[in-house]
């Protein structure tokens, strides 16, 4: 009977699943049936925008050469106008002269005629006739003005489409994801020596497979990649999966996109938890500042509150002890809950993160804000009592550093300290490895190896920190570096400091 439960509840699993996968699919088809209608009339608009450009262009060449003939027209019927109006002129002076030589032949006197044969000389050198050159300064012909567009016209009947590139292929094993970077990597299906350059895009999601069309989180684009590869980096891993997909571009467009690929991008991810930190620590997502005036009247009242009488005393002396808080899903990055459990106080000025671990590797990093006096970074049981201090227990781990009077820097668990004979760094990164057993602490820059506490931690643990005069800063959704996972493997994780401080946590 219970093998048939099992057996149904994995086949209701793979239904669901395929159901899920199928919604998404539909989804998918129905945005590209719009799309279809959507980009189809847009290019149909951009179709007649350009043939309305080619239009119009070539009604304004028209128009230019159609004046320049007519320009060549009236300078050619200019000239030969004026030509024609002086050659009449100089033939009628011709005509007139010949008449009075003609005339001239008729006269007796020789007087006479000596006079008039000299004036007809004169006016014969004075002429217009003999003066004006008899070439036509311009001709009929307008040939020169001829066009032959043949070659235009075959252009034109051999107007195509773009030839626009194919989409690439990623291939995800050739991706890589390590120390909060994403190389993606992509080849084209055929040699194509017009792509200009590519274009990436990537979206962080918590959904494994194929993108969903509807996502909470939007497309980011790295536009003008000239290789077949690209590196993010910077990224904080804030997601499960993170979507990529590239296309190619040519001078002229850009092709399809290829098919998405998933990445996954799982890190530890947390914030400070403000409602059980100490009231003197002012507490934000990503920050927390020592606060002296914090709280000071609710404070007042819950002192009060304690003194009332013995059998309440005993009570708070009974919640400081170790209760556990009430217990939740064994996941990595599930909320620890924590219930009705009270603030930290008196000198315990510590707060917690708001995520619990109970397997695998998980890594973050912590800054201390210039000036702070005293700090301390590490873990703890979820059930750390109110008024304990980080590393007086045998439920906390942590390093310690002390800026006030003297300087010091230590490694703290069960109320025993080791020096550590190193520089303390300006951000501290912590590993936390649940499977191995063991919490290490590395300059965050240099990756030098500060200490490690060697445990078999019994129960799950939350990133603790205590505060006071300063304040920390804090970077999570960080993969654990490559470098502190090759030392690890090289070092077995034993840290020379830790010795005296190992221990068995039950």
């Amino acid at each position: 009977m219970d093998s048939q439960k099992e057996a149904l509840q994995r086949i209701i699993t793979t239904l669901a699943n395929k159901n899920e996968e199928l919604h998404n699919f539909i989804e998918t088809l129905s945005h590209s049936l719009a799309g279809v209608q959507v980009n189809s009339t847009q290019v149909v608009s951009d179709l007649e925008e350009e043939f309305d450009t080619l239009f119009s262009i070539l009604d304004e060449m028209k128009e230019s050469m159609t004046n320049t003939i007519k320009q060549e027209q009236v300078r050619k019927s200019h000239e030969l106008q004026n030509q024609l109006t002086q050659s009449t002129n100089a033939l009628e002076s011709a005509e007139e002269l010949l008449e009075f030589a003609n005339n001239a032949l008729d006269i007796k006197d020789d007087d006479e005629f000596a006079k008039a044969a000299k004036q007809i000389k004169d006016r014969v050198t004075m002429a217009p006739a003999f003066r004006l050159t008899m070439k036509p300064k311009a001709t009929d012909s307008m040939t020169h003005l001829m066009v032959d567009f043949s070659q235009e016209r075959q252009l034109l009947q051999n107007l195509i489409f773009l030839p626009v590139p194919r989409a690439p292929e990623i291939d995800a094993q050739d991706c890589l994801v390590v120390d909060n970077t994403v190389t993606v990597v992509w080849r084209m299906p055929a040699e194509d020596n017009k792509i200009d350059h590519y274009i990436l895009e990537y979206r962080k999601t918590n959904h494994e497979g194929l993108p969903r069309v509807k996502d909470e989180r939007a497309w980011e684009v790295v536009d003008n990649i000239k290789t077949t590869e690209y590196t993010l980096t910077g990224l904080r891993f804030d997601s499960k999966y993170m979507n990529v997909r590239v296309r190619a571009c040519n001078k002229a467009a850009a092709g399809d996109y290829s098919d998405p690929v998933t990445l996954e991008t799982r890190a530890f991810i947390f914030s400070f938890e403000s409602a059980s930190s100490h009231l003197n620590l002012k507490v934000e997502d990503g920050s927390v500042e020592w606060d002296p005036q914090g709280g000071k009247g609710l404070e007042s009242k819950i002192k009060g509150k304690e003194n009332k009488g013995s059998a309440h005393l005993a009570n708070l002396k009974n919640m400081s002890s170790g209760t556990p808080s009430p217990k939740r899903a064994s996941t990595v990055r599930s909320p620890a809950v924590r219930g009705g459990r009270d603030r930290f106080t008196g000198e315990s000025y510590t707060v917690l993160g708001d995520m619990s671990m109970d397997c695998g590797q998980h890594y973050w990093e912590v800054r201390a804000l210039k000036d702070c006096k005293s700090y301390s970074i590490g873990v703890a049981f979820k059930n750390l009592g109110k008024f304990d201090q980080l590393g007086k227990t045998n439920t906390s781990w942590c390093i310690h550093v002390n800026n006030w009077l003297q300087t010091s820097f230590a490694a703290k668990h069960n109320n025993k300290a080791k020096s550590l004979d190193v520089t303390m760094p300006e951000q501290i990164g912590v590993y936390c490895d649940l499977d191995g057993g063991q919490l290490s602490f590395y300059n965050a820059e240099s990756k030098q190896l500060l200490h490690t506490f060697k445990t078999k931690f019994g129960q799950p643990v939350v990133p603790a920190f205590m505060v006071w005069c300063g304040g920390l800063t804090l970077a999570t959704g960080l993969q654990v570096p490559s470098a502190v996972r090759s030392f690890q493997k090289t070092e077995n994780g034993i840290g020379g400091s830790s010795s005296s401080l190992n221990s068995m946590a039950q």
